[in-house]
């Protein structure tokens, strides 16, 4: 069991409705340890990737890919959720469903902040069905860029989000994947990592 894994056990609360909630360590209140441990973890699994940027997706995703930026010494860009009044019309938009909001979202990125030069390591939180990734790689496609990896702190097993990342050919490190929850019981059933491919 590792570090995320034993986290989410002893300070994650299941919901009814196979929500996981890690508000008060992983994406309202931020536990710096696990965020290191997160950062670490990825820039251990891509670190023969060649990774140029990273880029997630707002809110929560941004601690993460921040603390990854730094290790990396590369750039970090977030795709936005809403328009301001400083927004170019210049940029690339995609879409996606947020399960966790239960609503669609257009997500988009400056132009000038994503291009044909970029190896992108993109990161999030949490992966359920995978529409927050598929909007991230289609931003990169966009641009014209490449997409070396995907890195993701928690990932709920039984939805089809990492399967089909996987079986179009994505390099997917998730630090924890989720296979079971029971909010009655509040036990939380790991993937082990042999079995994650």
């Amino acid at each position: 069991m590792n570090f995320l894994e034993e986290k989410i056990l002893t300070d994650g609360v299941v919901k009814e409705g196979n929500v996981l909630k890690v508000d008060s360590f992983l994406n309202h209140r931020i536990d710096m340890a696990v965020m290191r441990g997160i950062a670490d973890h990825f820039m251990r699994a891509f670190s023969d990737a060649g990774v140029n940027k990273v880029l997630t997706i707002e809110a929560s995703g941004i601690a993460i890919a921040t603390l990854l930026g730094h290790l990396l010494d590369v750039p970090v860009v977030f795709a936005k959720k809403s328009e301001t009044a400083n927004c170019t019309d210049d940029k690339y938009v995609a879409q996606a469903y947020s399960f966790t909001h239960r609503r669609h979202n257009s997500v988009f990125v400056s132009r000038p902040y994503l291009t044909a030069d970029d190896r992108v390591l993109i990161v999030d939180d949490f992966l359920a069905d995978g529409q927050a990734a598929h909007a991230l790689i289609d931003l990169v496609r966009q641009a014209g860029g490449q997409v070396v990896g995907i890195g993701i702190a928690i990932e709920k097993g039984w939805q089809q989000g990492g399967r089909l990342l996987r079986q179009e050919g994505y390099r997917l490190e998730s630090v924890a994947i989720v296979d079971a929850m029971d909010w009655r019981t509040q036990t939380v059933t790991f993937r082990p990592r042999e079995s994650r491919d």
